[in-house]
This record gives C-alpha cells, structure tokens and sequence, in this order.
C-alpha cells in the first residue's frame, strides 16, 4: 500500500468503532418505507470523494455506490475481479488493467479506462489536497506531483498511461506482486465526468457505478441510496433501498433496534452486548474482522528509546491479562491477540497464532522481571492515553493498568489518561505531544499482512505514530513486495513482523469483532471481513 513513505492513518482505522459514532435519531422520526432497510450511521467526516474519506462511515456509503476494479469477497476476503475484465503483469511492476465493457455510472455515463485514471491523478495531486493520496505512492512519477516538499512539477502521474476507451497500463516504483489486492479499496474507485466539470453538484449528489446510487442527504439526519438501474454487477440488491439514519448516542439506536424503528445496528452498545442475543430475539451476530487494538508508544521520546526500554515494554505485555479482560469486558467479542494482523486474514494471507510468543502471554514472574532488567517503567510511572468521548476504551485501558499494577506491587504504576475528544487526542499524536504508551488501532484497508505492517511501522509512514525506524524491516518490505511468489511474499513481511516484536514497537491487545443486530423486518444480515453489513443481500420481508 504505502511502503517507506508518507502515509495517512485511517480514521475510521483509529477511531475503530466501538459505537456508533455518528449524530442524532430517535424512533420519532425513523418512518418505514416498504423494501428499505433502515440502518444507523453516522455523518461523514469529509465529502463522499473517493480519495479523500478515510472513516468508516463516509466509506460505508462510498462501498454501497462504487464498483471498482476488485472486490472483496464478504465471507474470506479475498479479492476478485470486479469492474477489471483482467489486470495482468509478466515482472510485478508494470501492469495491464482491462475494464469491462458495458457498465456505467448511474447517470448513464460510460465507465472507461480515463475513469480510473483521471480519477487516480486526481487523488495523488497535492495541490488537490485529498487525504487518501499516499494510496498512489507506489505508481510512478507520485514524487512529482506529490513531493515530499515544495510544489508539485507535474501534474499527473507518469505510471498511468491510457491505451484504449477500456485499458491502461500502470508502472510502479518497484516490482510488488501483491499490488493488485489493494484495488477494491474505496480510493482507487472511477469518477464520473461530472466530478471535474461541477465538483459542487457532484459533492452535493456523488455519482458512482456501484450497486446503489444516492437519492438525498439531510446531513445530520439521513441518507437515502435507492438501486442503481445502470449497475450491471453481481451484486444487485435484494431491497429496494437503503436508508442510513444519524444517532449520536449508541443506546438511543438500540433502543430503537428493540422496537423496530431501526432495521440494522451494526455497532452495539458495550453493555448491551451481553444480552444482545436474547434481547433481540437470535437476530444478533459477532464475528472476527480486520481490526485490532494495541498500545503504542512514542519511540522518539527520550525516556522510552533508551537502551532496555524494548524489555520493559515487552515486560509490560506479558502483565497484561489478555483472556481475562476480553471475557469479563468484552463478552466475546473481542479475542486476545497473537499477532500484529488479524485471524480473517487466515494463514495464507499472513496471519499467525503464535508470532507474538511468549511476549504476549500473561506472565506476571516474566514480566516483573523484564520491567526490572530493562530499567524499570520511565520515573517509575507510566500512562496510558485514550479519546475519552467514547467510554468504552476506559473500561479495557483501566482494566490493563490493573493488571500491571498487580504484577509491580504498585497501584499507582500505571494510570489511563482521557483525552478530551478523538480529534483532541490524534492532534497529540500527529504534533508528537504524547510522552508515554497511548491506545492505537487498526482497520484494514485489504486483507494482506502488509497493510498491518507498511503503514504503520516502515520509517517515515505517516501512520508510524511510534517513529520506529528499522533499516532491516524497510528492507524486508521492499523485498517482499517484489517476491513474484505470493506465499514467499507473505514469509518475508512475517519475517519483517518479527523484527518489530524484538523492539516490542506496539503491545498487541485484541482482535475486534464486528457485532450487529438486526430487526424482525429484515433477514439475510451478514457482516463482511471489514465488519460492515453487506447490504445488497439484505432482504426486507415487509
């Protein structure tokens, strides 16, 4: 995805939805209209352009109305072919995309080979200012019209070349065999004329080519996406629309779940989730999906880059009780971590039930031990910053400096530290104002160990919030993303994960669930790798 260079941290990545983490809603004004499914959601951080939404509510939608060139499947993750016919290479640097013929945008404007690469160029322009542009920094010519620093010298990507209405060529930086995965990501997505010729009207009323096409948005209350009749897909919808409500308050959009005001609820309530499954009659799902938890912490400070802190920090790992907080917080949904990607990547992929060891196993002799030799915790005390607008993350934060606490004989060892908003505590981050561990997270962008690696760990990533820096890791990545064989690929960035587990960089906590709750009005709820409900299959019986 990003290699060693600049990168953006997904927010809805970090913001990783613990609830619903949108605006207002009440039962009052949820009105049933016959074949559409009503579903909470949250306002959008940023306009509906492809490479310039990075939370994950603005990226539902933007699922719903784009088809790209690859496509995830629901159940394994696995990425197929969608609106490509075929993308093809003979040395995993230069590659031949052909798009099929036939589809359009739901404005009935052909989808071409200059839909993808406009709207690729677009996104890695600086002067453009989209927030997804580092999604294009492995094509070449990105150094120029996104330079590290001064003005952009060109304004198109030198890589892209268009040969025909329905094929165009890429060329990369270097060889990357898995390059291709990363296509059904919602930045690489096709733009319609409209959206260089009125960027108003189309911001107003985005067009895509996906299975829905947007009817209205109230901002603030709702939005209604109705079938595209120009879609030519697989993936037609089962209803006749969707309606996405806006809740601020997570219990208020369980609430009305219960009373059939709402159709689907794709993130529970903390403390209704225990008896979510018996409150909503069976209609109640939790399954594993491409996040994980973990504390973070800032390698570029003094008091934690010292010589020994990679014993302490691995000491402080192995205090945490992982099983215990999971089964007496989470209930289920949430499963310790043994690795630094995610089980729905499954073996083949890169994921892995022992790469962490021993150093995320709950030792407490161990542990003590290794605080100890490695100097002990920086002037004997260390915190633990969270967003604190969003309880959940107190609960498990206290609950792991607890278990620290216990293992040090010291209550005091360790504290959680609130901050104010998300906003409040990323701008910390990103300004390096943070002096000890803070809670981090990730969501995947697509199912492949390299996107939990690159992004955050490779020197001068823009989401590598520790400022690790590793010449053999940076070395390894680049050698894994030329290795032609897909398996040796995935040994050489787990060769590369390791190295991170031997400065313990991050303390991988939890794998997190997706959870959803459906009513009796609708039937056919399922979750995909990314925990987001494949809507198209959803059929309402009303």
């Amino acid at each position: 995805m990003r290699g060693a260079r600049s990168a953006t941290w997904v927010a809805g990545a970090i913001a990783i939805a613990l609830g619903v983490t949108a605006c207002g809603g009440s039962g009052d004004s949820a009105g049933s209209e016959a074949g559409v499914v009503r579903s909470a959601w949250g306002d959008p951080q940023n306009p509906l352009e492809p490479a310039n939404t990075t939370e994950v509510q603005g990226g539902k939608v933007l699922d719903m109305i784009f088809q790209n060139l690859k496509k995830y499947d629901p159940k394994t993750g696995a990425a197929d072919n969608d609106a490509a016919e075929s993308i093809e290479t003979k040395d995993q640097q230069t590659f031949t995309i052909k798009v099929k013929k036939g589809l359009t945008f739901s404005n009935g404007e052909p989808l071409t080979a200059n839909s993808f690469v406009d709207a690729w160029n677009y996104g890695a322009l600086a002067t453009n200012q989209q927030k997804n542009s580092y999604f294009f920094a492995d094509i070449e010519g990105y150094d120029k019209v996104a330079p590290a620093k001064g003005k952009p010298t060109a304004k198109t990507l030198s890589g892209l070349k268009v040969v025909d209405d329905h094929t165009f060529t890429v060329k990369l930086t270097q060889k990357m065999s898995t390059w291709p995965v990363r296509l059904g990501y919602k930045a690489f997505a096709p733009l319609p004329k409209k959206f260089f010729s009125d960027h108003k009207g189309y911001l107003d009323k985005p067009i895509g080519n996906g299975p829905y096409a947007v009817d209205s948005y109230q901002k603030g209350t709702q939005m209604k996406l109705v079938p595209n009749k120009k879609y030519k897909g697989d993936d037609a919808p089962q209803n006749k629309g969707v309606l996405l409500k806006v809740y601020t308050d997570s219990n208020t959009a369980y609430s009305d779940l219960q009373a059939g005001n709402i159709d689907v609820l794709d993130s529970l309530p903390a403390e209704q989730i225990k008896n979510a499954k018996t409150d909503l009659q069976g209609n109640y799902v939790s399954q594993p999906a491409g996040i994980n938890q973990t504390i973070t912490f800032p390698l570029d400070k003094g008091a934690w880059s010292k010589p020994g802190m990679e014993k302490v920090r691995k000491g402080i790992s192995m205090a945490i009780d992982r099983k215990q907080i999971t089964e007496k917080i989470y209930h289920g949904t949430r499963t310790p971590a043994t690795d630094l990607t995610s089980p729905v990547l499954g073996a083949a992929n890169g994921y892995s039930k022992d790469a962490c060891g021993d150093a995320c196993t709950y030792n407490p002799t161990e542990a003590k031990k290794l605080i100890k030799e490695g100097g002990g915790l920086p002037g004997g005390k260390m915190t633990i910053s969270y967003n604190a607008d969003k309880d959940s993350h107190k609960e498990w934060v206290d609950a792991i400096c607890n278990s620290v606490n216990k293992v040090l004989g010291d209550d005091k060892a360790c504290v959680g530290n609130p901050v104010g908003t998300f906003g409040d505590f990323r701008s910390q981050i990103t300004k390096g104002e943070m002096t000890s561990a803070f809670r981090a997270g990730w969501q995947m962008d697509y199912p492949q160990i390299e996107n939990f690696l690159t992004p955050l760990y490779a020197t001068g990533a823009s989401s590598n919030d520790s400022h690790w820096s590793n010449k053999e890791f940076d070395e390894l990545l680049k050698k894994a993303a030329a290795e032609p064989d897909t398996k040796k690929a995935t040994k050489l960035y787990q060769d590369a994960e390791k190295l991170v587990f031997d400065d313990m960089v991050a303390i991988p906590l939890f794998y997190q669930n997706g959870v959803a709750g459906w009513s009796q009005n609708v039937s056919d709820v399922e979750l995909d790798a990314f925990s987001v409900p494949v809507y198209t299959q959803i059929k309402v019986k009303s």
